[in-house]
């Protein structure tokens, strides 16, 4: 499979836009399914803020610096962040980048925390606040998830990136050696 040295436009907005989807369809989710009130509200905010932060923060600070992109002139990976980190963040080490995925707090798991956690919620008030509106929202941050375990990253992202032997996530996804 060919690698990138550039992904296109379209893969960087597929990407990021199903990433901010489903951040923003989670928030609504959450909000709607507890009846919105003011600690909702707050919670669905928090939500928000949390899953913006660890994506568009924490990762060019932390886990893009040691990225193959952050070194390769002229790059852009799958997400744009690169782009991101060479402007906020001094290199790191390629060694350090599956590091990535060590720890309780470690970036892959605030990760994967910022994408179940809205589903997790919304069962629970699927249950006692039921209303088409949740469900519908419930579906499509389901959907989201779905196109991109099985869209996004196997046929867009992870099976043309540099990165894909090093990375935890590719690896995890059977996507390293391919």
């Amino acid at each position: 499979m060919k690698t990138y040295r550039r992904y296109s436009i379209s893969a960087l907005f597929e990407y990021n836009g199903a990433t901010v989807l489903h951040y923003g369809f989670g928030a609504a989710g959450i909000i709607i399914g507890y009846n919105a009130s003011l600690a909702v509200y707050i919670g669905g905010f928090v939500y928000f803020i949390f899953a913006l932060v660890q994506m568009y923060i924490i990762m060019p600070l932390i886990v893009c610096p040691n990225c193959v992109y952050y070194r390769m002139s002229d790059s852009l990976c799958t997400s744009g962040l690169n782009v991101v980190s060479k402007k906020i963040a001094r290199a790191g080490k390629v060694e350090d980048f599956s590091h990535r995925g060590e720890g309780i707090l470690s970036h892959n798991n605030m990760y994967i925390s910022a994408l179940f956690v809205p589903i997790v919620a919304m069962i629970p008030a699927l249950v006692i606040n039921f209303s088409f509106t949740l469900l519908a929202i419930f579906l499509v941050v389901v959907g989201l998830l779905v196109l991109r375990m099985f869209i996004v990253f196997p046929k867009v992202a992870c099976i043309h990136c540099s990165a894909r032997r090093i990375c935890p996530n590719a690896q995890s996804m059977g996507l390293s050696e391919k």
